[in-house]
């Protein structure tokens, strides 16, 4: 961890303890603030592909949301009138994606890739699974409708619950890679990096009932798996520390007929997706 991380980690702990001796409530409210804020934001040049995309852009609650679509060249293999949509993870961005872009167009798809709100070159400040899974069903509506989805991360958690309410069947296709399986997880592990008390673990749960009418529970993958039909490829690495393999592994031992497990390891949780053999599965499986 480098200075500048340990310093702002001292702050934020000192901070949420001052908080919680005057107000647990008020303590929760900051913790889901910080909890939905990115830290950073990709916004580095553009790959080369992206200057063959069409730029486009939406408002979704008051936030600019932008992304490019890249439509198969005459030249190349015939369109299929199929398309695919790429979803990105937290703190990242559709550009470190590019690697699939052309191997999908060359397969007919018309692709499609948006930065979420707070991410990338889209506006906004923060980001929660209900704005993500916002964020795709717009896209869909708009664009689509998408016949095939690869999603890594955070953006798994917020495809999985879009595809709860996207008309779909079998012969779609859905490539989860590293996906942010359970919301409760995410929550257990910021909770523990910052030291926070239980008490404050109630409020933050109370919250998120508040604003959702749901509690963190419902926001799982492993919850939303058994509405979906669609084909699914899921990848997830056995040294991953950010979506643990053990909950995918809850999936696993479901034994759905239409889920792939495809596992490696030694990849971690970000070099999985730019890994060749990785690539070449998911490229063949959409």
């Amino acid at each position: 961890m480098k200075l500048v991380q340990r310093i702002a980690l001292r702050y934020f702990r000192t901070k949420f303890s001052l908080l919680a001796a005057i107000s647990k409530k008020k303590a929760a409210e900051k913790a889901f603030e910080l909890f939905c804020t990115p830290q950073s934001r990709n916004k580095k040049a553009l790959p080369k592909i992206f200057e063959q995309a069409e730029p486009l852009s939406f408002r979704l609650d008051g936030v600019m949301v932008k992304g490019w679509r890249w439509i198969p060249e005459s030249g190349e293999l015939p369109a299929t009138g199929k398309k695919a949509m790429i979803c990105h993870g937290f703190e990242s961005s559709v550009i470190n994606f590019d690697r699939y872009i052309k191997p999908l167009l060359k397969k007919g798809y018309e692709v499609l890739a948006f930065d979420a709100p707070a991410h990338g070159r889209s506006g906004g400040k923060q980001i929660n699974a209900p704005l993500y899974k916002k964020m795709i069903l717009e896209v869909n509506k708009r664009y689509g409708p998408v016949h095939s989805f690869m999603a890594h991360s955070f953006g798994g958690l917020g495809l999985s619950l879009a595809m709860e309410e996207i008309s779909h069947t079998p012969t779609h296709k859905l490539v989860l890679i590293a996906p942010a399986t359970e919301t409760k997880t995410a929550i257990d592990t910021f909770f523990r990096f910052l030291q926070l008390d239980t008490g404050i673990r109630t409020e933050f749960e109370r919250l998120i009932i508040q604003k959702s009418g749901l509690s963190s529970d419902w926001f799982s993958i492993h919850r939303a798996m058994k509405n979906i039909s669609a084909s699914v490829l899921w990848v997830h690495d056995e040294d991953d520390d950010t979506t643990p393999l053990s909950d995918a592994l809850k999936v696993k031992e479901d034994g759905y007929e239409n889920v792939e497990f495809m596992i490696t390891k030694g990849l971690g949780h970000r070099r999985i997706y730019r890994e060749n053999k990785v690539t070449k599965a998911i490229i063949d499986f959409m």
